[in-house]
Protein backbone atom coordinates (compact mmCIF):
# COMPACT_ATOMS: atom_id res chain seq x y z
CA UNK A 1 0.00 0.00 0.00
CA UNK A 2 2.78 2.41 0.95
CA UNK A 3 4.61 1.67 -2.34
CA UNK A 4 1.47 2.41 -4.36
CA UNK A 5 0.98 5.69 -2.51
CA UNK A 6 4.59 6.67 -3.18
CA UNK A 7 4.22 5.92 -6.89
CA UNK A 8 1.01 7.95 -7.02
CA UNK A 9 2.68 10.87 -5.23
CA UNK A 10 5.64 10.74 -7.63
CA UNK A 11 3.32 10.83 -10.64
CA UNK A 12 1.43 13.76 -9.14
CA UNK A 13 4.69 15.59 -8.51
CA UNK A 14 5.91 14.99 -12.08
CA UNK A 15 2.58 16.14 -13.47
CA UNK A 16 2.72 19.27 -11.36
CA UNK A 17 6.29 19.98 -12.48
CA UNK A 18 5.35 19.48 -16.15
CA UNK A 19 2.40 21.82 -15.78
CA UNK A 20 4.59 24.49 -14.20
CA UNK A 21 7.25 24.06 -16.90
CA UNK A 22 4.66 24.20 -19.67
CA UNK A 23 3.14 27.37 -18.25
CA UNK A 24 6.58 28.92 -17.83
CA UNK A 25 7.51 28.07 -21.43
CA UNK A 26 4.21 29.43 -22.73
CA UNK A 27 4.68 32.62 -20.74
CA UNK A 28 8.24 32.93 -22.05
CA UNK A 29 6.95 32.47 -25.59
CA UNK A 30 4.34 35.18 -25.19
CA UNK A 31 6.78 37.60 -23.60
CA UNK A 32 9.46 36.95 -26.21
CA UNK A 33 7.07 37.39 -29.12
CA UNK A 34 5.74 40.59 -27.60
CA UNK A 35 9.25 41.89 -27.02
CA UNK A 36 10.29 41.10 -30.58
CA UNK A 37 7.20 42.78 -31.99
CA UNK A 38 7.84 45.95 -30.01
CA UNK A 39 11.65 46.11 -29.98
CA UNK A 40 11.84 47.27 -33.57
CA UNK A 41 8.45 48.84 -34.07
CA UNK A 42 7.91 52.44 -35.10
CA UNK A 43 4.98 54.32 -36.56
CA UNK A 44 4.21 57.90 -37.55
CA UNK A 45 1.09 59.16 -39.32
CA UNK A 46 1.84 62.91 -38.94
CA UNK A 47 -1.67 63.65 -37.68
CA UNK A 48 -0.07 65.29 -34.63
CA UNK A 49 2.64 67.90 -35.06
CA UNK A 50 5.74 65.92 -34.07
CA UNK A 51 8.24 68.23 -35.75
CA UNK A 52 10.38 68.21 -32.59
CA UNK A 53 10.83 64.44 -32.95
CA UNK A 54 12.59 64.68 -36.31
CA UNK A 55 16.07 65.59 -37.49
CA UNK A 56 16.27 67.68 -40.67
CA UNK A 57 19.52 67.51 -42.65
CA UNK A 58 19.54 69.96 -45.54
CA UNK A 59 22.22 71.01 -47.99
CA UNK A 60 21.07 74.64 -47.69
CA UNK A 61 18.10 76.78 -46.72
CA UNK A 62 16.40 76.12 -50.06
CA UNK A 63 15.24 72.68 -48.88
CA UNK A 64 12.31 72.48 -46.50
CA UNK A 65 10.47 69.78 -44.53
CA UNK A 66 6.93 70.28 -43.21
CA UNK A 67 5.93 67.50 -40.78
CA UNK A 68 2.34 68.63 -40.34
CA UNK A 69 1.26 69.46 -43.87
CA UNK A 70 -2.44 69.18 -44.72
CA UNK A 71 -2.18 67.91 -48.27
CA UNK A 72 -5.93 68.18 -48.86
CA UNK A 73 -5.25 71.93 -49.24
CA UNK A 74 -3.67 71.16 -52.63
CA UNK A 75 -6.30 68.65 -53.67
CA UNK A 76 -4.62 65.36 -52.71
CA UNK A 77 -6.86 62.59 -51.30
CA UNK A 78 -6.12 60.68 -48.09
CA UNK A 79 -3.35 58.09 -48.27
CA UNK A 80 -4.49 54.44 -48.49
CA UNK A 81 -3.01 53.12 -45.22
CA UNK A 82 -4.21 55.63 -42.67
CA UNK A 83 -6.76 58.26 -41.76
CA UNK A 84 -6.58 62.01 -42.08
CA UNK A 85 -4.72 64.12 -44.61
CA UNK A 86 -1.62 65.26 -42.74
CA UNK A 87 1.76 64.16 -43.99
CA UNK A 88 5.44 64.99 -44.40
CA UNK A 89 6.00 67.44 -47.26
CA UNK A 90 9.54 67.59 -48.69
CA UNK A 91 10.60 70.50 -50.91
CA UNK A 92 13.95 70.72 -52.68
CA UNK A 93 15.63 73.59 -54.49
CA UNK A 94 12.69 75.89 -53.91
CA UNK A 95 12.37 78.84 -56.33
CA UNK A 96 15.25 81.23 -55.92
CA UNK A 97 17.77 78.66 -54.67
CA UNK A 98 19.13 77.67 -58.06
CA UNK A 99 21.67 75.02 -57.01
CA UNK A 100 21.87 71.23 -57.11
CA UNK A 101 20.58 70.50 -53.62
CA UNK A 102 18.37 68.39 -51.41
CA UNK A 103 17.52 67.26 -47.90
CA UNK A 104 16.82 64.19 -45.83
CA UNK A 105 14.98 63.68 -42.55
CA UNK A 106 15.13 60.96 -39.88
CA UNK A 107 13.19 60.32 -36.67
CA UNK A 108 15.11 61.11 -33.50
CA UNK A 109 16.18 58.43 -31.00
CA UNK A 110 15.53 55.50 -33.34
CA UNK A 111 17.78 52.56 -34.16
CA UNK A 112 16.81 49.62 -36.34
CA UNK A 113 18.96 46.51 -36.55
CA UNK A 114 18.52 42.93 -37.68
CA UNK A 115 15.78 42.12 -40.17
CA UNK A 116 12.85 44.53 -40.55
CA UNK A 117 10.44 46.17 -42.98
CA UNK A 118 10.07 49.90 -43.59
CA UNK A 119 6.70 50.69 -45.18
CA UNK A 120 5.15 54.06 -46.04
CA UNK A 121 2.77 55.78 -48.45
CA UNK A 122 4.42 58.14 -50.95
CA UNK A 123 2.91 60.69 -53.33
CA UNK A 124 5.13 62.58 -55.80
CA UNK A 125 3.44 65.77 -56.92
CA UNK A 126 4.75 67.90 -59.77
CA UNK A 127 3.64 70.95 -61.70
CA UNK A 128 1.88 70.31 -65.02
CA UNK A 129 0.77 70.18 -67.69
CA UNK A 130 1.32 66.43 -68.10
CA UNK A 131 2.98 64.28 -69.24
CA UNK A 132 6.13 66.37 -69.55
CA UNK A 133 5.49 68.66 -66.61
CA UNK A 134 6.01 72.39 -66.25
CA UNK A 135 9.23 74.29 -65.68
CA UNK A 136 11.65 72.47 -63.35
CA UNK A 137 9.23 69.62 -62.68
CA UNK A 138 11.82 66.81 -62.44
CA UNK A 139 12.74 66.03 -58.85
CA UNK A 140 13.50 62.84 -56.92
CA UNK A 141 11.77 61.47 -53.83
CA UNK A 142 13.62 58.93 -51.70
CA UNK A 143 13.26 56.54 -48.77
CA UNK A 144 15.95 54.44 -47.19
CA UNK A 145 17.57 52.65 -44.27
CA UNK A 146 20.92 52.28 -42.51
CA UNK A 147 21.82 55.95 -42.18
CA UNK A 148 23.13 58.14 -39.36
CA UNK A 149 20.46 60.37 -37.86
CA UNK A 150 22.38 63.62 -38.27
CA UNK A 151 23.91 63.23 -41.74
CA UNK A 152 22.25 64.45 -44.92
CA UNK A 153 21.59 61.68 -47.42
CA UNK A 154 22.20 63.55 -50.65
CA UNK A 155 24.13 62.09 -53.60
CA UNK A 156 25.87 65.38 -54.27
CA UNK A 157 27.60 65.45 -50.87
CA UNK A 158 27.26 62.72 -48.25
CA UNK A 159 25.55 59.36 -48.54
CA UNK A 160 26.20 56.41 -46.23
CA UNK A 161 22.77 54.75 -46.04
CA UNK A 162 20.92 52.70 -48.65
CA UNK A 163 18.41 54.87 -50.51
CA UNK A 164 15.69 54.00 -53.04
CA UNK A 165 14.49 56.87 -55.19
CA UNK A 166 12.36 57.81 -58.19
CA UNK A 167 11.32 60.81 -60.23
CA UNK A 168 7.65 61.70 -60.35
CA UNK A 169 7.41 62.89 -63.94
CA UNK A 170 9.80 60.56 -65.78
CA UNK A 171 11.97 63.49 -66.83
CA UNK A 172 15.31 61.78 -66.27
CA UNK A 173 17.27 59.04 -68.00
CA UNK A 174 17.42 57.48 -64.51
CA UNK A 175 13.87 57.61 -63.18
CA UNK A 176 14.49 54.70 -60.80
CA UNK A 177 17.61 54.95 -58.64
CA UNK A 178 19.34 53.12 -55.81
CA UNK A 179 22.10 54.88 -53.86
CA UNK A 180 24.63 53.39 -51.46
CA UNK A 181 27.38 56.00 -51.75
CA UNK A 182 27.83 59.65 -52.80
CA UNK A 183 27.63 60.37 -56.50
CA UNK A 184 25.92 58.22 -59.10
CA UNK A 185 23.37 55.54 -58.23
CA UNK A 186 23.83 51.87 -59.07
CA UNK A 187 24.10 51.62 -62.86
CA UNK A 188 21.52 50.07 -65.15
CA UNK A 189 23.85 47.13 -65.75
CA UNK A 190 24.49 46.42 -62.07
CA UNK A 191 21.81 43.76 -61.73
CA UNK A 192 20.09 45.78 -59.00
CA UNK A 193 16.99 46.82 -60.96
CA UNK A 194 14.14 44.37 -61.52
CA UNK A 195 13.58 45.71 -65.04
CA UNK A 196 16.84 44.06 -66.14
CA UNK A 197 20.40 44.94 -67.05
CA UNK A 198 19.87 46.82 -70.30
CA UNK A 199 20.55 50.52 -70.69
CA UNK A 200 16.88 51.48 -70.26
CA UNK A 201 16.26 49.53 -67.04
CA UNK A 202 16.20 52.72 -64.95
CA UNK A 203 13.98 54.70 -67.31
CA UNK A 204 10.20 54.91 -67.04
CA UNK A 205 9.94 54.03 -70.75
CA UNK A 206 11.14 50.48 -70.08
CA UNK A 207 8.14 48.16 -70.74
CA UNK A 208 8.53 46.54 -67.33
CA UNK A 209 7.17 49.56 -65.46
CA UNK A 210 4.06 50.21 -67.54
CA UNK A 211 3.26 46.48 -67.53
CA UNK A 212 3.05 46.67 -63.72
CA UNK A 213 0.37 49.37 -63.87
CA UNK A 214 2.65 52.27 -63.00
CA UNK A 215 1.96 55.73 -64.39
CA UNK A 216 -0.72 57.10 -66.73
CA UNK A 217 -2.43 59.10 -63.98
CA UNK A 218 -4.38 62.33 -64.01
CA UNK A 219 -4.34 65.00 -61.31
CA UNK A 220 -7.06 64.66 -58.66
CA UNK A 221 -10.15 66.63 -59.60
CA UNK A 222 -9.73 68.82 -56.51
CA UNK A 223 -6.17 69.76 -57.53
CA UNK A 224 -7.18 70.45 -61.11
CA UNK A 225 -9.91 72.76 -59.83
CA UNK A 226 -7.35 74.68 -57.79
CA UNK A 227 -4.62 74.69 -60.45
CA UNK A 228 -5.94 74.54 -64.03
CA UNK A 229 -2.42 73.87 -65.35
CA UNK A 230 -2.61 70.29 -64.01
CA UNK A 231 -4.10 68.93 -67.21
CA UNK A 232 -3.24 65.79 -69.16
CA UNK A 233 -2.00 62.33 -68.15
CA UNK A 234 1.33 61.40 -66.61
CA UNK A 235 3.78 59.27 -68.57
CA UNK A 236 3.45 55.49 -68.47
CA UNK A 237 5.79 53.77 -66.04
CA UNK A 238 6.13 56.70 -63.61
CA UNK A 239 5.23 57.06 -59.92
CA UNK A 240 3.91 60.64 -59.90
CA UNK A 241 0.45 61.98 -59.07
CA UNK A 242 -0.87 58.97 -57.15
CA UNK A 243 -0.37 57.12 -53.89
CA UNK A 244 2.06 54.21 -53.94
CA UNK A 245 2.95 52.19 -50.86
CA UNK A 246 6.71 51.68 -50.70
CA UNK A 247 8.05 48.60 -48.92
CA UNK A 248 11.76 48.30 -48.12
CA UNK A 249 12.60 44.89 -46.65
CA UNK A 250 15.91 44.03 -45.00
CA UNK A 251 16.38 40.26 -44.71
CA UNK A 252 19.89 39.10 -43.88
CA UNK A 253 22.28 40.69 -46.36
CA UNK A 254 19.56 41.41 -48.92
CA UNK A 255 17.35 44.49 -49.20
CA UNK A 256 14.40 44.73 -51.60
CA UNK A 257 12.26 47.64 -52.78
CA UNK A 258 8.63 47.08 -53.77
CA UNK A 259 5.81 49.51 -54.55
CA UNK A 260 2.09 48.77 -54.41
CA UNK A 261 -0.36 50.84 -56.46
CA UNK A 262 -3.91 51.78 -55.55
CA UNK A 263 -5.19 48.70 -57.41
CA UNK A 264 -3.18 46.60 -54.92
CA UNK A 265 -0.66 45.43 -57.51
CA UNK A 266 2.81 45.04 -56.01
CA UNK A 267 5.93 45.53 -58.14
CA UNK A 268 9.51 44.63 -57.31
CA UNK A 269 11.73 47.54 -58.33
CA UNK A 270 15.17 46.67 -56.98
CA UNK A 271 17.20 44.15 -54.98
CA UNK A 272 20.53 44.99 -53.32
CA UNK A 273 22.84 42.31 -51.95
CA UNK A 274 25.47 43.06 -49.31
CA UNK A 275 24.88 46.83 -49.01
CA UNK A 276 26.95 48.96 -46.66
CA UNK A 277 25.36 50.97 -43.86
CA UNK A 278 26.68 54.06 -42.12
CA UNK A 279 24.08 54.05 -39.34
CA UNK A 280 20.93 52.40 -37.99
CA UNK A 281 18.14 54.84 -38.79
CA UNK A 282 15.59 55.25 -41.56
CA UNK A 283 15.37 58.38 -43.71
CA UNK A 284 13.27 60.17 -46.31
CA UNK A 285 14.57 62.67 -48.82
CA UNK A 286 13.96 64.97 -51.74
CA UNK A 287 16.43 66.47 -54.20
CA UNK A 288 16.54 68.24 -57.53
CA UNK A 289 18.28 66.70 -60.52
CA UNK A 290 20.05 69.88 -61.61
CA UNK A 291 21.10 73.34 -60.46
CA UNK A 292 18.16 75.35 -61.78
CA UNK A 293 15.07 76.11 -59.70
CA UNK A 294 11.59 76.02 -61.16
CA UNK A 295 10.28 79.38 -62.36
CA UNK A 296 6.67 78.21 -62.17
CA UNK A 297 4.77 80.60 -59.83
CA UNK A 298 2.89 77.58 -58.43
CA UNK A 299 6.02 75.48 -57.85
CA UNK A 300 5.88 75.58 -54.04
CA UNK A 301 2.24 74.47 -54.09
CA UNK A 302 2.76 71.68 -56.64
CA UNK A 303 6.37 70.44 -56.69
CA UNK A 304 7.18 68.20 -53.70
CA UNK A 305 7.43 64.70 -52.28
CA UNK A 306 4.87 63.55 -49.72
CA UNK A 307 5.30 60.80 -47.09
CA UNK A 308 2.57 59.38 -44.84
CA UNK A 309 1.80 56.38 -42.60
CA UNK A 310 5.34 55.28 -41.81
CA UNK A 311 5.82 51.93 -40.04
CA UNK A 312 8.81 49.76 -39.17
CA UNK A 313 8.07 46.17 -38.14
CA UNK A 314 10.09 42.94 -37.77
CA UNK A 315 10.60 41.02 -40.98
CA UNK A 316 8.18 38.01 -41.00
CA UNK A 317 10.80 35.25 -41.37
CA UNK A 318 12.41 36.46 -38.15
CA UNK A 319 9.13 36.03 -36.29
CA UNK A 320 8.58 32.61 -37.89
CA UNK A 321 12.02 31.35 -36.85
CA UNK A 322 11.49 32.66 -33.33
CA UNK A 323 8.09 31.01 -33.11
CA UNK A 324 9.46 27.63 -34.24
CA UNK A 325 12.24 27.85 -31.69
CA UNK A 326 9.81 28.60 -28.88
CA UNK A 327 7.50 25.78 -30.02
CA UNK A 328 10.42 23.34 -29.88
CA UNK A 329 11.25 24.58 -26.36
CA UNK A 330 7.70 23.96 -25.23
CA UNK A 331 7.73 20.44 -26.68
CA UNK A 332 10.98 19.64 -24.89
CA UNK A 333 9.55 20.99 -21.61
CA UNK A 334 6.42 18.88 -22.04
CA UNK A 335 8.47 15.73 -22.62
Amino acid sequence: MRAALNRSAARTKRGFQMTIQHRMAASLAALTLAACASAQFYSENFEVDNTANWQVNAVNAGNVANFFFDYSTVGIPAAPNGTGTRGLKLEANIPGTGVFSGLSVSPLNQQFTGDYILRFDAWMNFNGPFPGGGNGSTQVTMGGIGAPTNQVQFPGSTFSGLGFAATGDGGSAQDYRVYNAPGAPFSSGSGVYAAGNDAASQNNTHPYYAAQGLGSRTAPAAQLALFPQQTGTTAAGTLGMDWYTWTITKSGNTVTWHVTNTSNVTTLLATVNNPSFGGENIFFGQFDVNATSSTDPNARALLFGLIDNVTVVPEPSTMTALGLGIFALIRRRKR
